[in-house]
Order: structure tokens, then C-alpha cells, then sequence
């Protein structure tokens, strides 16, 4: 596929926006009960105009991101719908599959943590799990915790597209994607303390879409989609892991587009979750091109 002006410039521009918030510098880090104690005796503000200063800096993105919650935050909400998600839905009883995705797992991590080595994505407890569902997806949430289905698999002609998929969703993780939707979503709806509050009351209705900004929507039914920002990233910095892992990048442009074809014939959950779109692919193709991937 030819590389496009457009193209070139719908990445730079995705790649190099600049979030225009102000908020607090620090992630808060303060336990659920320590929250509601400061909410309840007026010592914590969701948004104090002497705490506002500037945000946060991704250097794996190069440029700033609202972040009011800290990883461990994160995945401390999504371990429990990872371990529902073990518990409800049916994994493969085929050890070639979970060791075909355990592997290419490994691989990518291993290659993300070499290229930014300051967010220690080896220590952190990376899980994969391949679940018994024709659909065609894939997941991940805060904390490593990868999901395949085994229809996705089924459609991939080889394992540098499962590195394709795998090195995208780890893109998600590195980007802190998860983290920056859920501040953006909790700053419209009035404050991340508000939403703790929720969730420390078990409130059903917020936790449907908490979990949906975590990824963890396949136990809610709630999955909101990244933005096309963080798609281009996503599909940037997977395409940086693939290459770093050894695997041939430049198999990401074909599964995209043929996961594109196959989404015009018959509509795909995963397509529903990571849009794709000609600009996009031209984008990606440009950039694997631009870094000598192929």
C-alpha cells in the first residue's frame, strides 16, 4: 500500500496532540477508605485550584496526558473482572493455543520493557488467557491482563499477527490509555473522588462503566472504544514491540486490513472496540515503512 500525505499527516497529528487540561500533578494514591474519610470531612477536593498544575508527561507518546489515578489503581479495579472472566467464561483445554499466545506474550513484554525501561512492565504480573468464544476479539486490561478468543485465533494465518494484536493491546498499556480515558470520563462526570466513592459503594451503575474504560466490559457489556488518538499509538508503539520481539511488523498492515475487509461483510466485536479505517492502515503502513520494518 502506497504511503499518502494524508496519511502522514493524520499520524503526525494523532501522534503529537496536546491534551489541554490542567489538573492535578501528583496521581492521587490514596486508599478507597482514606478517600471517602477526606471526601466525608471536606480535606480532599476532587479539583482544587491550588493543586491544578500541569499534566502529566507520557515519554512513550511524547506528549502530556491527563492521569488522575495511578496504575496500580487501575489494576487493583480490574483484577476482579479478570478473575470473573477466568471463572465465567470457558478457557481452551488446547495447550498449543495458550502456549502460542503465552509465547508471543512473553516476547512482546519482554521487547516493550527493553524499549522503556522506566515502567517496569516485567514486574508487573502479565497474564494471558485464551477463552473458548467464536467471537472475534481480543482484550486487555490495566495490569497485563490479556485476552484472546479463540475465533480471533482462528483467523490469524501466523504468529506474527497474533504479535500484531499482542503488541497493539500492550501498546494500550504502555500508552496508559486505560488511565486517561477513565480520568477524562471521571473529570466530565465531576472527579475521580466521586467515582471512587462508587465504586467503594458497590455502586452497580458506575462500576458497568468503569469497567467498560478498563476493558473490561466482556463481564458488564459495556466496552467503549479508544479514541482514534490512541489507536494510531496503540498501532505505533505495537509495531515498535513486534520489531523489537522479531517478528515481521510489517504482517500488522495485512491483518488490518483484512480485519477491515471482514468487518464490511460481517460486523466484528473486535472491530466494534479498535476502529480501522483506510487512513488509519495507510498510517500504519507509512510508519512501518518509515522505520525500515519491512
Amino acid at each position: 500500500m502506497a504511503d499518502t500525505p494524508v496519511a502522514d499527516e493524520s499520524f503526525a497529528e494523532e501522534s503529537a496532540a496536546i491534551e489541554n487540561f490542567k489538573v492535578i500533578d501528583k496521581t492521587i494514591t490514596m486508599s478507597r477508605r482514606e478517600l471517602v474519610t477526606g471526601l466525608a470531612s471536606g480535606s480532599v477536593v476532587a479539583f482544587s485550584g491550588a493543586a491544578m498544575s500541569g499534566c502529566t508527561t507520557n515519554e512513550a507518546l511524547g506528549r502530556r496526558q491527563l492521569l488522575l489515578v495511578s496504575d496500580g489503581q487501575l489494576a487493583q479495579l480490574a483484577a476482579q473482572s479478570w478473575t470473573q472472566a477466568l471463572q465465567q467464561t470457558r478457557q481452551t483445554r488446547d495447550p498449543a493455543l495458550r502456549r502460542r499466545v503465552e509465547g508471543v506474550g512473553d516476547r512482546i513484554v519482554r521487547a516493550a520493557d527493553q524499549r522503556f525501561p522506566d515502567q517496569n512492565l516485567t514486574q508487573q504480573n502479565w497474564e494471558f488467557a485464551v477463552f473458548e468464544d467464536d467471537t472475534v476479539n481480543a482484550w486487555v486490561m490495566p495490569g497485563g491482563k490479556v485476552g484472546f478468543h479463540t475465533g480471533l485465533l482462528d483467523i490469524m494465518e501466523n504468529n506474527d499477527q497474533v504479535a500484531t494484536v499482542m503488541g497493539h493491546e500492550a501498546g494500550h498499556v504502555v500508552g496508559r490509555h486505560a488511565a486517561e480515558r477513565y480520568s477524562q470520563q471521571m473529570a466530565a462526570q465531576g472527579g475521580l473522588a466521586l467515582a471512587n466513592v462508587a465504586m467503594a459503594a458497590g455502586d452497580v451503575q458506575n462500576r458497568g462503566l468503569i469497567a467498560g474504560i478498563l476493558g473490561a466490559g466482556i463481564n458488564f457489556g459495556v466496552i467503549l472504544p479508544y479514541s482514534r488518538k490512541h489507536e494510531y499509538e496503540a498501532d505505533r508503539l505495537g509495531a515498535d514491540f513486534m520489531a523489537g520481539a522479531n517478528y515481521q511488523a510489517n504482517e500488522a498492515v495485512r491483518f488490518w486490513d483484512t480485519m477491515t475487509k471482514r468487518s464490511g461483510q460481517r460486523p466484528l466485536e473486535f472491530m466494534s472496540t479498535h476502529p480501522s479505517d483506510a487512513n488509519r492502515i495507510a498510517a500504519m503502513q507509512s510508519y512501518v515503512s518509515r522505520m525500515g520494518y519491512v
